[in-house]
């Protein structure tokens, strides 16, 4: 998975927000989508929630908030943006807060950094079982790979707080999954300019692969399209109780414990 260092961490929101990417109205439309399939949400964790910008929006609509995010330098950022917030620093596909949420959210495209449908299948039970009876999970998908386009190049050139700041992306197909190097330059005006780069590599899961990996966790998901990036959103939700099987092998557990 990708490490997201010092540098990119740097520039990672001032990339965004010159870009015009609106936290605030995304926040709203996630908690619409999700609040018509619980409307009682009164906990959400955000996984892999980067430096908090999402999460930060999405606490003023619910009352207790959490964040998870592996990449040390990001966290750092997330940490210091939510005050009073639990953000832990912790890996998606092997997480355990000791708690239930009544909404999970994974946002831009950060499943994709999963290698393997095994992953994807351990990090959705993860999910499942932070999940409180009739929760629901959001999750941002990459590209499938039918709309995957390959060669795609992106480009901007943002200022902000005092920055310049040039980014080139080049994004390719290697067999299941696609690799994006990234190029950029920062100028500001006490230090000159800047140069560094990054590599990432996504795995192009098919939307089949996805809803059968939800479903194997024990939720009923849909997909919704659209979404922040066109990439479209797949919500899925808990039963209202655990199953039955579940509750047996809890209790058989909790008998093994006795002895």
């Amino acid at each position: 998975m990708s490490s997201y260092g010092a540098d990119h961490a740097d520039v990672y929101d001032a990339v965004y927000r010159g870009r015009g990417k609106d936290y605030a109205a995304e926040a709203d439309d996630v908690m619409r989508l999700l609040r018509e399939r619980r409307p009682d949400i009164g906990s959400l964790l955000d996984v892999a929630c980067g430096t908090g910008a999402h999460l930060d929006a999405l606490r003023k609509s619910v009352d207790h908030v959490e964040g998870v995010e592996l990449a040390p330098a990001m966290h750092a950022l997330a940490v210091e943006r939510l005050p009073g917030v639990a953000v832990h620093h912790d890996d998606m596909r092997t997480f355990d807060l000791g708690r239930t949420f009544d909404a999970i959210t994974c946002m831009f495209s950060s499943v994709g950094y999963l290698t393997s449908t095994e992953e994807l299948d351990r990090t959705l039970a993860v999910f499942r079982r932070h999940l409180t009876p009739g929760g629901v999970v959001l999750v941002e998908p990459w590209w499938f790979p039918e709309e995957f386009l390959d060669g795609y190049i992106g480009s901007a050139v943002v200022e902000v707080d005092g920055r310049t700041i040039a980014r080139v992306s080049h994004t390719v197909r290697e067999g299941d999954s696609t690799r994006m190097t990234v190029e950029y330059t920062v100028g500001e005006p006490a230090t000159g300019l800047r140069r560094f780069s990054d590599t990432h590599v996504l795995s192009l899961f098919t939307r089949e692969q996805y809803e059968r990996a939800f479903e194997r966790a024990g939720l009923a998901v849909e997909y919704v399209i659209g979404g922040p990036s066109g990439r479209g959103l797949f919500l899925a939700t808990a039963p209202d109780a655990a199953p039955a099987s579940a509750l047996a092998a809890a209790s058989g557990e909790q008998a093994r414990e006795a002895r």
